[in-house]
């Protein structure tokens, strides 16, 4: 198990953990009633914080930010010599959680997408983890939330007896949300996005040498390439430009300090 602390990449903290680790610093924060908020951060997740100071320290808030992505575990390693040998996807982390969760009779909540993927979502999680237990769910709203609202949703989760809340809104949506959601849950949130709509069977996982390659972004390019032709044509090579500034020292990146403000509207 590792479990080694967060050290920066391009200003933004990313944790030395792997999946056994991540799993169970989530599992306990659900069985003592702690807050927690995690969120899985490829090259896209960095960078929204490198482009938006105040997202950044959102980012630098969160209580576990696992190396989503192939390049940020190789940032890891080679800025810091943490020595990772894989990443902690998002997908895989849910599967896992959830693993955890049927395990140990934890309920959880489902947070976001649609009412469609949900449906299909829970039907294949049934089928997957037959002893989970799905304590409630709701689609996103596409919104920003109303005065009122975030409490509204916190009772609701609350009420359901989940233990556990998956967060599905895409970045950073989804991790706005989870931000200002802590302070008003007993419970773990994770930001996971395409975990839903993959483990919904929605979208198709790209195979196995191309995810150790740092190959997925071009597997999904080639699935959406209208929707996200700039995130990665246009992030990969800016985020590879600093990492080069950053290791060689020609650029110092300086970490956000971790919010502290609570948001009055954000995303739901």
């Amino acid at each position: 198990m590792i479990d080694a602390g967060k050290r920066s990449v391009l200003g933004i903290m990313v944790d030395v953990v792997d999946y056994e680790a991540a799993t169970a610093r989530v599992l306990a924060a659900a069985w003592e009633h702690r807050p927690l908020a995690l969120t899985a951060l490829a090259v896209h997740g960095v960078m929204t914080g490198v482009a938006d100071p105040a997202h950044a320290a959102r980012l630098n808030s969160f209580d576990l930010a696992t190396p989503d992505g192939q390049p940020v575990r190789w940032a890891l390693n080679r800025l810091h010599g943490a020595g990772l040998t894989d990443r902690v996807y998002g997908p895989t982390l849910t599967t896992r959680v959830l693993a955890g969760c049927a395990a140990e009779g934890l309920p959880v909540y489902l947070y976001g997408s649609t009412e469609h993927t949900l449906r299909l979502l829970a039907d294949r999680l049934a089928v997957q983890f037959p002893d989970l237990k799905i304590a409630g769910s709701e689609p996103s709203k596409y919104r920003t939330a109303e005065p009122g609202e975030p409490e509204q949703i916190a009772e609701r989760i609350r009420a359901s007896g989940a233990r556990v809340v998956l967060v599905g809104l895409g970045c950073p949506r989804q991790e706005i949300f989870a931000y200002a959601m802590r302070p008003l849950l007993d419970a773990p949130l994770l930001a996971v996005g395409a975990a839903f709509d993959y483990h919904a069977g929605l979208l198709r996982v790209p195979p196995a040498w191309m995810q150790r390659a740092a190959l997925e972004w071009l597997w999904r390019l080639g699935l959406e390439p209208r929707r996200l032709w700039r995130r990665y044509l246009l992030l990969n090579p800016a985020y590879l430009w600093r990492l080069t500034g950053q290791r060689t020292r020609l650029w110092r990146p300086v970490p956000a300090a971790p919010a502290t403000d609570e948001l009055s509207s954000f995303p739901v």
